[in-house]
């Protein structure tokens, strides 16, 4: 087989040519990125001390349960230290971060993280509690933590917005996008999400990097917090960061498939968003906007047949 040999090394020189011609997209002799296997594993170990006994394999003894976290933390610090140390590297590479990249720093980040598990339990025990509350299907909350794919959406991102805050890139949106995938709902890790919120059903929902939204919101599914139209520079290229993407006050009920632009645009608080609308200005406080399509009460007009080869 010494032709099939000759054809796999002259294929490999090819790949390798590609290397030089194409460098945007490889990353050798670059910066050591995250990748995303440890940073899911990091995701799902959190997730197992924010919701012990409903994620992991394990479930932890009541009387266990202060040596359980304890080895779940020191085990997640060691982890977070080297993974926000490979994103700020990368970050000083690109010439998007500043200051110096130190042990301590990245130390204090990881520690900073930790410290924030006891603050995301408690938004997150309003956001169950409000899953069970709205929908009347529920028949408990375990059922809700269980089963519904928004848990995990809006658990990861409270997880991810923690890091998002401290300008360590890439971990937070392979923690979104890793979500994303699991359960069909998009959530950017900058978009600030108050308490109690609960996504209905879930598949479709896309929430954008500068959505602001405020206490007691439901959502249903389909619905797109999104940005209606991005700033350009002279050359061309989109102009980066600004407020693109709605306000969504408390209160706020949005029915499925309802498509809200525009970084201008406020939602009111205790407004309920028909579905299927299509909203890119601002909106009152308690205001019901409704999709009325246009009905026809004509009845149709019968042409009548040419001839018999005319069906």
């Amino acid at each position: 087989m010494p032709h099939i040999a000759r054809k796999l090394t002259k294929i490999a020189a090819d790949i390798d040519e590609t290397y030089e011609k194409h460098g945007g997209i490889n990353r050798i002799d670059g910066v050591n990125l995250p990748s995303t296997e440890p940073v899911v594993d990091i995701l799902e170990d959190i997730l197992q001390i924010l919701f012990p006994g409903y994620f992991g394999k394990r479930v932890p003894a009541r009387s266990n349960i202060l040596f359980f976290v304890q080895s779940a933390i020191d085990s997640l610090f060691l982890r977070l230290l080297d993974e926000f140390k490979r994103a700020c590297h990368y970050a000083q590479s690109i010439g998007i971060y500043e200051g110096e990249i130190t042990k301590t720093t990245c130390e204090e980040k990881a520690l900073q993280l930790i410290q924030c598990i006891p603050n995301i339990r408690t938004l997150l025990k309003t956001d169950i509690q409000a899953g069970y509350d709205g929908d009347p299907a529920s028949r408990s909350k375990e059922e809700v933590i269980s089963c519904y794919p928004y848990v995990y959406a809006i658990s990861t991102h409270r997880i991810a917005h923690e890091i998002y805050k401290m300008n360590i890139p890439l971990i937070p949106r392979i923690m979104s996008e890793w979500s994303h995938r699991r359960t069909g709902i998009d959530i950017h890790p900058g978009a600030v999400i108050g308490e109690r919120f609960f996504i209905d059903h879930g598949t479709g929902v896309v929430i954008g990097e500068t959505t602001e939204i405020g206490r007691d919101v439901k959502l249903y599914q389909g619905v797109t917090l999104g940005a209606l139209s991005f700033p350009k520079a002279a050359n061309g290229s989109v102009i980066k960061g600004g407020k693109r993407h709605p306000t969504i006050q408390d209160n706020v009920t949005i029915y499925a498939s309802a498509t809200i632009l525009g970084g201008d645009t406020v939602i009111g608080r205790g407004s309920i968003i028909g579905a299927n609308t299509w909203i890119t200005s601002s909106v009152p406080p308690d205001t019901l906007v409704t999709f009325q399509e246009r009905q026809i009460s004509q009845p149709l007009k019968k042409t009548p047949r040419q001839n018999e080869g005319d069906l």
